[in-house]
């Protein structure tokens, strides 16, 4: 097995605790990147010559290595003991096998998401070292959970930045294009081969829990719906109306299909466009509404978005603030690794002190026990949500 050998000091993260290793902590000169196969297992030496266990790499990004073992060489054994643990963690919170089964990183098995919907897999890899192990992964899984199928959602912007091919198909047994399952209690149905990422967002299951103990009987607005998640929950808890609002027809067809699931989709507005041009068109017909969620796409992938990425939270925050009703909730969200808990905050506080108007947090939430947050990797969290109350009068 091939080794490399980290420059001085480089070796301090990993003895924290973080898996991640990047080209420049690698000493080159010694052992160099070029000429390993994308995919390889290598163990990695301090620069003293000392084991600081195994990684799978790619030699040609700059993550080039990212642990997996600090034991010995990485096993079959072990990839299927840490599916094993996967499903053990998720089951021990979760009533129902509907999750997010593996999260990358944080279950030891970078590279490698799972989720969960009933009876059935999807499965994405983004990784070249996971690539390498997919045939063993899938017989593993077939053993443990016995699924009646296997979708491979390899198709995504992930694998092109590994070079990996792109492939979306069936790995075991058959899948349907709506997979049924169940979050808070909520039937509803995943398009798995069209849909976005596996088809769901796991993510803001506790989030939407905390939502929908307080809709019944409101007029609720979801913005950026995909294809219903918080929406067609807030109905199915008793919504009086909800309205959601999607750029994709399609993901629009899908929330009146979840609508249609749990008996409510004549309570079903939706809305094709842009959010922010739809919210714009909303606040000049006069709408207000009791409760809305702002649950975007990240808008700040890289730190170079900042900025940019900053401005754009706050003008949806201002615009969401103004289509509230008076003692109105908003659901403030994001998904941005790079954007804080506290910056998120700050945003919102800046855009009720410049429309005037008195906001409380009465409540802030992160992702679920199934995206299991490594305590190392601080990338391993990245799920925010503030709870917004406005208050009736103006602020003082």
């Amino acid at each position: 097995m091939q080794q490399l050998i980290l420059n001085p000091r480089a070796e301090r993260r990993l003895k924290l605790g973080h898996l991640w290793i990047y080209s420049n902590e690698v000493d080159t000169k010694q052992t160099p990147l070029k000429g390993l196969e994308p995919g390889s297992q290598c163990e990695i030496l301090d620069s003293k010559g000392k084991s600081l266990g195994h990684a799978l790499v790619n030699p040609n990004q700059l993550i080039c290595g990212r642990l997996v073992s600090r034991k010995g060489p990485f096993t079959t054994t072990q990839l299927k003991k840490r599916l094993e643990n996967a499903v053990a963690l998720r089951s021990r919170y979760f009533d129902h096998p509907s999750y997010r089964m593996v999260y990358g990183d944080s279950d030891g098995l970078p590279g490698l998401v799972v989720d969960r919907f009933g009876d059935y897999l999807v499965v994405q890899v983004s990784s070249w070292g996971m690539e390498r192990l997919l045939p063993d992964i899938v017989d593993a899984l077939v053993g443990l959970v016995k699924p009646k199928g296997i979708l491979l959602r390899n198709d995504h912007q992930g694998r092109k930045v590994e070079e990996l091919p792109e492939v979306c198909e069936v790995a075991h047994g058959e899948v349907p294009k709506m997979v049924p399952f169940e979050e808070n209690g909520v039937p509803l149905l995943a398009p798995v081969y069209d849909g976005q990422k596996t088809g769901w967002f796991y993510d803001h299951r506790d989030n939407r829990a905390r939502l929908n103990q307080w809709v019944k009987g409101l007029r609720v607005l979801d913005l950026f719906s995909y294809a219903g998640g918080w929406g067609v929950q807030a109905l199915a808890n008793g919504a009086k109306e909800v309205t959601c609002v999607d750029v994709s027809a399609q993901a629009l067809d899908w929330c009146e299909e979840n609508a249609a699931l749990n008996q409510r989709k004549d309570d079903l507005v939706t809305i094709q466009g842009k959010a922010i041009d739809a919210m714009k068109e909303l606040i000049s017909a006069g709408e207000r509404y009791d409760a809305i969620v702002l649950d975007p796409p990240a808008f700040i992938k890289r730190r170079k978005d900042q900025k940019s990425g900053e401005a754009a939270y706050r003008h949806i925050n201002e615009l969401g603030l103004r289509l509230l009703e008076k003692n109105g909730l908003l659901v403030s969200a994001s998904c941005s690794m790079h954007l804080e808990s506290d910056t998120l905050l700050e945003i919102l506080r800046g855009a009720g002190r410049h429309l005037d108007k008195s906001i409380s947090i009465i409540g802030s939430g992160g992702q679920g026990a199934d995206h299991p947050v490594h305590p190392s990797i601080p990338e391993t969290r990245y799920l925010k949500a503030h709870f917004v109350h406005l208050a009736a009068g103006n602020g003082l």
